[in-house]
């Protein structure tokens, strides 16, 4: 495990979709491409990052969809207009 504990990658992970939610469809490998960019060689590994990524679709924070490829999302808001 790296310097960086999985909680705090996936709150990481969590921001970034929630900043591209409407705008852009991010894929696992993109979180896990900027986590690791952002603390640097050694801080984090992939599987810290697929930690991470579990924790979120787990939780339910996240959800994967799969339009042409599989992305993560946020769920949708039931109490959202149709």
């Amino acid at each position: 495990m790296g310097e960086i504990s999985v909680e705090t990658l996936a709150e990481e992970m969590y921001e970034m979709v929630a900043e591209c939610a409407g705008k852009k469809n991010l894929k696992a490998i993109d979180l896990t491409k900027a986590v690791m960019a952002k603390h640097g060689e050694g801080a984090c590994d992939k599987e810290d990052c697929k930690k991470a990524i579990r924790l979120l679709i787990d939780s339910g924070r996240c959800i994967y969809s799969y339009l042409v490829g599989s992305y993560i999302q946020l769920p949708a808001k039931e109490d959202a207009a149709p």
